[in-house]
């Protein structure tokens, strides 16, 4: 079962239009946090206004320590939430590096959610 912090951040992405929301479940696995999400924005802009809106409400939610990276990019943020880690990519950028298939070819497919 997924934890409150996950659902909040999907929430949080889903309200703000974020399309293709994948969550990857990394309890375990991974000491860089407990889950990533991956979603994708429709323009710079966009991206832009997910992340601090994201990072905005995460603050006041507790995360204290929840910060950007990637200002200086127009086609991808980082959200460094402590238990979580989420990148928003503009979709080509997100193609080019395609993170859900580099975690599925490390995690079982059961650990991957859209």
């Amino acid at each position: 079962m997924k934890n409150k912090i996950i659902d909040k951040v999907h929430q949080i992405l889903d309200d703000n239009k974020a399309q293709d929301i994948v969550i990857i479940d990394l309890k375990d696995k991974s000491s860089i946090a407990d889950y990533m999400v991956i979603a994708s924005g429709t323009s710079s802009r966009h991206i832009q206004a997910i992340s601090e809106i994201t990072a905005q409400k995460l603050k006041s939610y507790g995360i204290d320590n929840c910060r950007i990276e990637g200002q200086e990019s127009n086609d991808w943020k980082l959200i460094d939430a402590i238990e979580v880690i989420i990148h928003i990519f503009h979709p080509e950028k997100r193609s080019s590096y395609n993170l859900e298939k580099m975690w599925e070819d490390v995690l079982p497919k059961q650990q991957i959610t859209v």
